[in-house]
């Protein structure tokens, strides 16, 4: 029997139009972090982020890690030089109007990537990753030093969870009314904004996030979604916070539409193999969030 070969031409439909007279902008974003291979967190997910929220993304990479959902394997940072070269490269052509930051790994890292920051003009959007979904250490110990005392002095925005900002700040975060004081204790002792996370309550049906900027504070909460385990959220989260911001958006109104955005990404999340993966393909306007 012989092969059928099928054809199409696309030139009749009534979208194609072989003459493009005008092309609309769209807002650019970085993300400096490292590489996922399972696809749901670091550099990936920031970038599946950014599309989502149209606005083209941009990266420099920092670690390259081999890594799944249930575990990670291995780590090899990148050289200050390449991270370096990459980051000169984007701000060439393509300046970013706003920077997010996730896996640094080493005080090297985090040096290199403050020296490439510090004059910029743009919003920069730190998510301190210390420590896997998986358990695994993504911050070397003697670098949280460097984090503190060269990045957080010119972050815009900082987005611990409970685990690092008890450890940053030294104090217990164990009930919502805690996370509106380490917002407050972040703010007077590092000068930036903060989102403290609080999915690690466990103990409440809701998840609560406390936001102050020094003038604005905002508590956000939405109904906790039950049985489902996903990965990336984190630094899903960050930036969605950075392409909002990119869009143009004021800091506390990319907070709150982060806020509706991942929560939408969690309840609609997919199943991937035997895995929960954050589903990316929800609006922008999704609800979920609200003010508490």
């Amino acid at each position: 029997m012989g092969a059928v070969t099928e054809s199409m031409c696309i030139r009749g439909r009534s979208w194609f139009n072989s003459s493009v007279r005008k092309r609309n902008r769209i807002p650019i974003a970085l993300t400096i972090a490292g590489s996922d291979s399972g696809g749901g967190a670091g550099v990936q997910a920031d970038l599946k982020t950014f599309a989502t929220l149209d606005v083209h993304g941009t990266s420099v990479l920092t670690c390259i890690t081999a890594q799944n959902p249930r575990r990670v394997a291995g780590i090899e940072p990148c050289s200050t030089k390449i991270i370096r070269a990459q980051m000169e490269a984007v701000f060439e052509e393509l300046p970013p109007r706003a920077v997010k930051t996730g896996m640094l790994f080493s005080r090297e890292i985090i040096s290199e990537v403050a020296r490439g920051l510090r004059h910029r003009r743009c919003p920069i959007v730190v998510d301190p990753v210390m420590i896997a979904t998986s358990g695994a250490r993504l911050l070397k110990p003697y670098a949280v030093k460097a984090l503190m005392t060269e990045l957080f002095p010119i972050a815009t925005l900082v987005t611990p969870n409970i685990p690092e900002a008890e450890m940053l700040l030294g104090i217990p975060i164990r009930e919502p009314e805690d996370l509106r004081a380490a917002a407050r204790a972040w703010h007077e002792r590092f000068g930036c904004a903060a989102l403290i996370k609080g999915g690690h309550l466990r103990r409440t049906g809701e998840v609560f996030d406390a936001f102050f900027d020094g003038k604005t504070e905002s508590v956000l909460s939405c109904r906790r979604v039950r049985g489902v385990k996903t990965h990336g959220t984190g630094c899903t989260y960050s930036a969605a916070i950075a392409a909002h911001l990119a869009r143009g958006e004021k800091l506390s109104r990319a907070v709150e539409l982060a806020k509706m955005f991942v929560t939408g990404a969690i309840l609609h999340s997919r199943r991937v193999n035997r895995h929960d993966v954050l589903g990316f393909h929800i609006s922008i306007t999704e609800p979920g969030a609200r003010r508490a």
